[in-house]
This record gives structure tokens, sequence and C-alpha cells, in this order.
């Protein structure tokens, strides 16, 4: 397990979300990592991913969304 400090990182929502709806956060930490948070539970949990892993989640959501349509 890593501990990265996200107090001071700059989260974002998409631009596909909805202004106050369930969304998550994205913020672009050191060394590369991605994290992620519930825009509900701002100081909750986070998730922290590698290069590798978000470029992996990403192609999940991505290929879970287009058989959607």
């Amino acid at each position: 397990m890593v501990n990265v400090d996200l107090s001071k990182v700059t989260w974002f929502k998409s631009s596909y979300s909805e202004s106050a709806a369930q969304c998550v956060e994205v913020a672009w930490l050191d060394g590369d990592r991605v994290g992620v948070r519930d825009s509900k539970n701002p100081t909750g949990p986070a998730l922290v991913f590698t290069p590798g892993e978000w470029d992996a989640f990403t192609q999940v959501v991505k290929g879970h969304k287009s058989d959607q349509r």
C-alpha cells in the first residue's frame, strides 16, 4: 500500500458529469499516478492508480460504455 498526501491536489470531474449527481473526481499526482475519489465524499478514501493500472481501468470503462450503446 502506498500512502499519498492528497490534501493539496486539484480534483476535477469529467465534462460529461452532471453538476451534482453521482460523480467521481480525478487528480493527476506526482509520479504519474492518478487519484480517484467519490465527489459526494471528498474527505473519504481515494484510489491511487499507477500509469499502467489507470490505462487498464480506463480501457475497461471504455469497453463497458461501448457495450451499452
